[in-house]
C-alpha cells in the first residue's frame, strides 16, 4: 500500500514565521512615518511635496529592493537575500533616527526601502516555495499577519513616545534596530527553497528540505512535480522570458493585482493617519490614537483572512474588497465633507475590509501564479509595479487632499469598482492547487 504523503505541520510553520519576520519590519518601516510626520514638520518644516517625498521615498527604495532581491535570489538563493534584507534594515533604523537634515533623512529612508522591497519579495515567494499547497494560502498570508502586527506594535510605540520632545521621532525609528537583529539571527537557521535548489542543480539537498517538510511520499512527490514543471525549460529564467507570449499575459494580470492594491488608496489611511483626522479638528493625542485603533483592527481582520483564504478562496476575497472599498469610500467623503469625527467609524471598516481582502490575498497570488522556471523574475516584476503605484499614491495624496479634500476618496472609489471588474473577468482562482498546477493552467492560456 503506497505511503500518503504527511507533512511537519511545525517545522513549516517555524520557517514560516522565521522568514514572516521580514514582513514584521515591513510594517515597521510603513507605519512609522504616520507617527513621526508631525515631529518632521516641525523639525524639517516639510511642505506637501516634501512631506508626500518623504513618506513615498520608502517606495523608490523599495523598487531598487526588489531588483536587487531577483538578483541575488537566482544567483545565490531566497535566504541569503532574506539575510542581507534583515542587514539593511537594522543599519537604516540606526541612520534615520541620526539623520542631522531633510536631505539625509529622505536618502536614509530610501536605504530602508531597498531592505523593505528585497523583504516584500522574497517573503511570500520563501513560504509559497516551502509549503505545501493545502497550507500555502495560510503561511503567505502569515507574512501580511507580522506586517500588520508590525504596524500596531509601530503605533502603540509612536504613541508612548509622543511626548518625549521634539526628539521622539528620533527613538521611534532607531528602535526598528531591535526586530532587524531577530530577523538576521532567525534568518541564519532558515532552509534554503526546494525549488530554487533543484533548479540550481542541487537535488540531494533539495531532497533533505523536503524530507524535513513532509514524510518520504510527500518529498518523491514533491520532486517529481518539480522536475516535471522544469522540462523543456531553462534551469533559471531571465527578465526576458516573463514578456514571452506564453507567460506575459499571467504577469500583466499580476502586476494588474499588484498596482490596484496601492491604488485603492487605503495606505494613505495607514501613512496620513494624522493629516485626514487634522482636517476634521482632532488633536495630535487623538491623530495618533486613531493610528492605533486601525493598527488593532488590521490585525483582528488579517486573522480573518489567514482562516478564510484557503476555505472561501483568493477571487472571492478579492471580489469583496474591491467592492466593499468602492462603497466605503464614497460614504468616508461624504463624511468628511460634514467635519463628522463618525468618519472615523467608516475608516475603521475600510482597513477591516481591506486587511481581510486585498492586503494578504495580493500577496498570495502573487506569490504562487507565476510558473516556477519565471517565478522571481514575475515576482520581482510585479512586486515592483506595486512599489511605484505605493509611491504614486503616498506622494499625489497631501496634494490631491490640499486642492480636492475629501473629493479625493472619490478618486480612489472610481479605482476600486474598475478593480472590481477587472478581477471579476481576469483573476482564476487558485486555491487547493499546487505551484506545478497553477502553472499549467496559466501556461495553457
Amino acid at each position: 500500500m503506497n505511503e500518503a504523503p504527511a507533512y511537519n505541520s511545525s517545522y513549516i510553520l517555524g520557517i514560516s514565521l522565521i522568514s514572516a519576520l521580514g514582513g514584521y519590519l515591513f510594517g515597521f518601516d510603513f507605519a512609522v512615518i504616520a507617527g513621526a510626520l508631525p515631529f518632521l514638520h516641525q523639525q524639517f518644516g516639510l511642505d506637501v511635496y516634501w512631506e508626500g517625498f518623504a513618506t513615498g521615498s520608502l517606495a523608490l527604495g523599495a523598487i531598487l529592493g526588489c531588483i536587487v532581491a531577483g538578483s541575488i535570489s537566482d544567483r545565490y538563493g531566497r535566504r541569503p537575500g532574506l539575510l542581507l534584507a534583515a542587514a539593511i534594515f537594522g543599519i537604516s533604523s540606526i541612520a534615520m533616527a541620526l539623520a542631522p537634515d531633510r536631505n539625509a533623512f529622505i536618502a536614509f529612508r530610501f536605504v530602508a526601502g531597498i531592505g523593505v522591497g528585497m523583504a516584500s519579495m522574497l517573503s511570500p515567494v520563501y513560504i509559497a516555495e516551502i509549503a505545501p499547497a493545502h497550507l500555502r494560502g495560510r503561511m503567505v498570508a502569515i507574512n501580511q499577519l507580522t506586517v500588520v502586527i508590525g504596524i500596531l506594535i509601530t503605533n502603540l510605540v509612536n504613541y508612548s513616545l509622543r511626548n518625549h520632545g521634539d526628539d521622539s521621532w528620533r527613538w521611534m525609528f532607531g528602535l526598528g534596530a531591535v526586530p532587524s537583529v531577530a530577523f538576521m539571527i532567525g534568518a541564519i537557521f532558515l532552509p534554503e527553497s526546494p525549488r530554487w535548489l533543484l533548479m540550481a542543480g542541487h537535488a540531494e539537498k533539495a531532497e533533505q528540505v523536503l524530507g524535513k517538510i513532509g514524510n518520504q511520499a510527500y518529498m518523491q512527490d514533491g520532486l517529481e512535480k518539480i522536475r516535471a514543471s522544469m522540462i523543456g525549460n531553462k534551469k533559471q529564467g531571465s527578465y526576458m522570458d516573463v514578456f514571452k507570449k506564453a507567460f506575459f499575459p499571467i504577469v500583466l494580470t499580476g502586476i494588474a493585482l499588484a498596482v490596484f492594491q496601492q491604488l485603492c488608496g487605503i495606505n494613505v489611511v495607514f501613512n496620513y493617519t494624522p493629516k485626514i483626522f487634522h482636517s476634521i479638528g482632532v488633536s495630535q493625542d487623538g491623530q495618533l490614537l486613531q493610528t492605533i485603533f486601525i493598527g488593532g483592527i488590521n490585525l483582528v481582520f488579517t486573522i480573518a483572512a489567514m482562516l478564510l483564504v484557503d476555505k472561501l478562496g483568493r477571487k472571492p476575497l478579492m471580489l469583496i474588497g474591491a467592492g466593499g472599498l468602492a462603497v466605503i469610500y464614497i460614504i468616508v467623503a461624504m463624511m468628511l465633507a460634514k467635519n463628522s469625527p463618525d468618519v472615523a467609524w467608516f475608516l475603521l471598516a475600510a482597513i477591516g475590509i481591506y486587511a481581510m481582502t486585498l492586503a494578504p490575498v495580493t500577496w498570495v497570488l502573487i506569490s504562487e501564479i507565476f510558473p516556477n522556471q519565471i517565478r522571481s523574475q514575475a515576482s520581482t516584476v510585479a512586486v515592483l509595479c506595486l512599489w511605484a503605484a505605493y509611491f504614486v499614491l503616498v506622494f499625489t495624496f497631501p496634494i490631491l487632499f490640499e486642492k480636492f479634500k475629501d473629493h479625493t476618496f472619490y478618486i480612489y472609489s472610481a479605482i476600486c469598482f474598475a478593480g472590481l471588474l477587472f478581477t471579476w473577468l481576469k483573476v482564476r482562482e487558485t486555491k487547493g492547487k499546487t505551484l506545478e498546477e497553477i502553472g499549467e493552467v496559466f501556461s495553457v492560456h
